[in-house]
């Protein structure tokens, strides 16, 4: 599905991830793409990788933007590459770049990506990923998936 002023979808997750994890991605990629928006990541494996590859494989158009110098250090599954050469800090670019962000597992890093996410104002839906909580609450702006389908479906709902 092509349009105008497609929306833009982050997805963050770790490097490395398990198989389980890596089908989750690959799933929400998919419905990235059939939802006809455009799929944001850090560029590099695991989450992003599988992400990119199911976005697609279903036609989808995807984003990386690299934590280094060398367009050659990200994943396969990316018709843009964009060089930061900032390490860890092009979190704050991914975490702004999506118009809702979906983290998917995860480490410290996309726990960066998710606070950062919410300081630009942006959506957090978070599948399988960190368990945040304020006063005994999930906090304003952060939606918690039980699968991929809702995932996107909540990023869909979103501003």
């Amino acid at each position: 599905m092509t349009t105008t002023n497609p929306k833009y979808i982050a997805v963050i997750g770790a490097g490395v991830c398990d198989e389980a994890t890596t089908t989750q991605a690959e799933e929400v990629g998919r419905l990235i793409a059939r939802a006809g928006a455009v799929l944001v990541c850090g560029g590099m494996s695991g989450v992003m990788e599988a992400a990119c590859r199911g976005s697609k494989n279903e036609g989808g158009t995807t984003i990386g933007l690299l934590p280094g110098l060398e367009r050659s250090e990200g994943n396969p599954f990316l018709d843009f590459s964009i060089c930061t050469g900032i390490g860890h800090a092009r979190n704050l670019a991914v975490a702004a770049s999506g118009d809702a962000v979906i983290a998917i597992g995860g480490g410290f890093g996309t726990l960066s990506e998710i606070g950062l996410a919410r300081k630009c104002g942006r959506p957090v839906v978070l599948l399988g990923s960190w368990e945040i909580w304020k006063d005994g609450c999930v906090p304003e702006g952060i939606y918690l998936a039980n699968n991929a389908a809702e995932a996107v479906e909540l990023t869909s709902n979103r501003p």
